[in-house]
C-alpha cells in the first residue's frame, strides 16, 4: 500500500523525531505515565503512528468497500447516510400493563426499536407464583408468565410495524412462541416479523448464568429454532451471539471478539451437523457486542469482528452468499462501567461508548441510563439515554460519512493487531475441542476471571482511575427518583396468572404439553408444539416445566 522508498524515509523521520523533538520534551517534564496501553487488551500505544506500522496493509484485501467483502469498512454500501441505526432502548416495567406504557411512551419519543427486558424468573423459565420466583417478579424487567401477558405488552403496537429485540435465552423459544401468537392475532403474516432473539445459550455457561438445560439440549433447542424460522419467520433474527456479557463478565475487547466468534463457530457446526444449509440459516445470525470506554479500541474491535466473521464463513464454512458472510450487530453501551457514585458522570461516560458503536458501524444500539447502576431507569433518565443517540445522530456529524476513522494509523494496527490476538485464541479454543468443550471444561471462564481480577486489582491500587469512585470523589448522597417494584405489584401479576388458569381450557393444555414431552423426547422440531402450548394458554413455567423433565437442569462445576 505504500512505496517502500516512502516507508524507509518515514522511519528515518520518525527516529529522527524521537531523539530531536520528542526526547529532550520528554526528558524534561517526562509523560503522564510510564506505558500508555489500551482499555482492556493491554496492547501498549506507541506515542506516534505512521504508515510504517500498517505497511502490510493490503486495501482491497484487508479493508475494501461498505457493502462488500471483506466488510471491514461496514455490512451495508449507504451505512448511515442512507438509514441511521436503529434506536433501541432496553425497556421491560414490572408488569405488561407498565412496560406497554413506557413502549408507546418511547416510540412516541422517537425510538425506532423495541428491545424487551424480562424479568429474572422469566429467564430461568418459572412463573410468577413459583417458589424459585419469590422477590424477583418484576424486578429486572417485565413478568411474561403467558401469551395474555404477552398481548398486553403489545396492545396498540402493530407488529408489522416495529422490530422488537428481546434479551431471553433458556426460554427464548418460549417468548419467540408467544410474539408470533400475537403477530398471528394481529393478523400479521409472519414473514413480515421482525426482530431477534437473544437465544445465545454458550454465553450463559460463560457470563450470564440464566441457563436451565446443559449444553446439548440446549444446542437442539437452539437448531430447531434456526429451522422452524428460516421457514415460518425468515426475516426474524434467530440468535444474538452475545459478547456483550462476556465482557461485563470482565474479558478483555480480544477475549470478547474471540469468545463470541467462537460461539457462533459453534451454532454454525451444530446446524450444519443437523443438516441444514449455511447459506441459508447464517443470515439470520446476529452478534452483540459491548461498547466501553476506549474509543479506538472499540472501533478497532468492531471492524476487526466484520472482516474476522467474513473470513470464517467462507474459509470455514464454504459460505457462498454475501448475506451468509456478513456481521451484523447490535451494541449497547456498557453496563458494567456505570457508577453509583456520581451518576451524573454516566451520561458522558455512555455518550462516548455511543460514539465508539456509531463510529464502529453498528446495526442498532442501546444507551444506558444513568440511574441502571441502582435500578431499572426512570422515564427521564430513558429520554435523555435516547436523546443522547438522535443528538449523536442528528448534530455530530458522526453519521454523515462511512467508517470515517479508516486509514487512521493508529486505528488501522489496533484493528489488525485485536484480530490477530482474537484468532489466537480462537485457535486455542480449537485445539481444546472447540467452545462447548472449552465451555464445559471452564477454561473459558477462567481467561476472563484472570482479566477481571487484574482489572480489579488496578482499580484498588489506582492504577486505573474511575472519576467519581477512585478519583476526584465527593462527599454527598445523590437524590434519585428511583422505580420501584413492590410487594403489591408482585402480587397483582400472581393474581393475573391465577386468573388466566381460571379461564383457559385445562384439556388443550394438558393435551399440548403432552404433545411437546412426546417431541422432545424424541428427535421432532420442539418449535411447533411449543407454539401449540403457548395458544392453548400453557404458562412459561408449565412449558420450561416439560423440558426440564425430559432434559434436565444443568449444573455447572466451579472455575477453578
Amino acid at each position: 500500500m505504500f512505496d517502500q522508498e516512502d516507508l524507509e524515509s518515514i522511519r528515518e523521520g520518525k527516529e529522527r523525531w524521537g531523539e530531536e523533538t520528542r526526547g529532550p520534551t520528554v526528558e524534561r517534564f517526562g509523560e503522564r505515565k510510564e506505558t500508555f496501553t489500551t482499555d482492556t487488551a493491554g496492547h501498549e500505544i506507541q506515542p506516534l503512528y505512521t504508515p510504517d506500522d500498517v505497511a502490510d496493509l493490503d486495501y482491497e484485501e484487508d479493508l475494501g468497500f461498505p457493502g462488500e467483502d471483506p466488510y471491514t469498512r461496514g455490512v451495508y454500501s449507504t451505512m448511515y447516510r442512507g438509514r441511521l441505526w436503529t434506536m433501541r432502548q432496553y425497556a421491560g416495567m414490572g408488569s405488561a400493563v407498565e412496560t406497554n406504557e413506557r413502549y408507546h411512551y418511547l416510540m412516541d419519543q422517537g425510538q425506532t426499536g423495541l428491545s424487551m427486558a424480562f424479568d429474572l424468573p422469566t429467564q430461568m423459565g418459572y412463573d410468577s407464583d413459583a417458589d424459585m420466583a419469590a422477590g424477583e417478579v418484576g424486578k429486572s424487567g417485565v413478568a411474561i408468565d403467558s401469551l395474555d401477558d404477552m398481548r398486553t405488552v403489545f396492545k396498540g403496537i402493530p407488529l408489522d410495524e416495529v422490530s422488537t429485540s428481546m434479551t431471553i435465552n433458556a426460554p427464548a423459544s418460549v417468548l419467540l412462541a408467544m410474539y408470533i401468537a400475537v403477530g398471528d392475532e394481529q393478523g400479521v403474516p409472519r414473514e413480515e416479523l421482525r426482530g431477534t432473539i437473544q437465544n445465545d445459550l454458550l454465553k450463559e455457561y460463560i457470563a450470564r448464568n440464566t441457563y436451565i438445560y446443559p449444553p446439548g439440549p440446549s444446542m437442539r433447542i437452539i437448531t430447531d429454532i434456526f429451522e422452524f424460522c428460516a421457514e415460518e419467520v425468515p426475516n426474524f433474527n434467530t440468535i444474538s451471539i452475545s459478547g456483550y456479557h462476556i465482557r461485563e463478565a470482565g474479558a478483555s475487547a480480544a477475549q470478547e471478539l474471540a469468545f463470541t466468534l467462537g460461539n457462533g463457530i459453534e451454532y454454525v457446526e451444530a446446524a450444519l451437523d443437523a443438516g441444514q444449509d449455511v447459506d441459508e440459516f447464517a443470515p439470520q445470525l446476529s452478534f452483540f457486542f459491548n461498547a466501553h470506554n476506549d474509543i479506538f479500541e472499540e472501533v478497532a474491535k468492531f471492524r476487526a469482528a466484520r472482516r474476522m466473521w467474513a473470513r470464517i464463513m467462507e474459509e470455514r464454512f464454504d459460505a457462498d452468499t454475501e448475506a451468509a458472510k456478513q456481521l451484523k450487530f447490535h451494541t449497547q453501551t456498557a453496563g458494567s462501567m456505570l457508577t453509583a457514585q456520581q451518576i451524573e458522570n454516566n451520561v458522558v461516560r455512555v455518550a462516548y461508548q455511543a460514539l465508539a458503536a456509531v463510529l464502529g458501524g453498528t446495526q442498532s444500539l442501546h444507551t444506558n441510563g444513568k440511574d441502571e447502576a441502582l435500578a431499572l431507569p426512570t422515564e427521564k433518565s430513558v429520554r435523555t439515554a435516547l436523546r443522547t443517540q438522535q443528538i449523536l445522530a442528528h448534530e455530530s456529524g458522526a453519521a454523515d460519512t462511512i467508517d470515517p476513522l479508516a486509514g487512521s494509523y493508529y486505528v488501522e494496527a489496533l484493528t489488525d493487531e485485536l484480530e490477530e490476538e482474537a484468532f489466537e485464541l480462537i485457535r486455542e479454543v480449537d485445539d481444546r475441542g472447540g467452545m462447548l468443550q472449552a465451555v464445559e471444561d471452564q477454561w473459558v471462564q477462567r481467561q476472563i476471571q484472570d482479566v477481571a481480577y487484574e482489572r480489579q486489582e488496578e482499580i484498588e491500587d489506582g492504577r486505573r482511575v474511575i472519576v467519581g469512585v477512585n478519583e476526584y470523589e465527593v462527599d454527598e448522597e445523590p437524590e434519585m427518583d428511583i422505580e420501584e417494584v413492590t410487594e403489591e405489584d408482585q402480587q397483582r401479576q400472581i393474581s393475573r396468572l391465577e386468573g388466566v388458569r381460571e379461564e383457559r381450557d385445562d384439556g388443550a393444555v394438558t393435551e399440548a404439553l403432552a404433545a411437546l414431552e412426546s417431541a422432545a423426547a424424541g428427535t421432532e422440531n420442539v418449535m411447533p408444539y411449543i407454539l401449540d402450548a403457548v395458544k392453548a394458554e400453557a404458562t412459561t413455567g408449565e412449558i420450561c416445566d416439560v423440558l426440564r423433565e425430559t432434559f434436565d437442569e444443568y449444573h455447572p462445576g466451579s472455575a477453578l
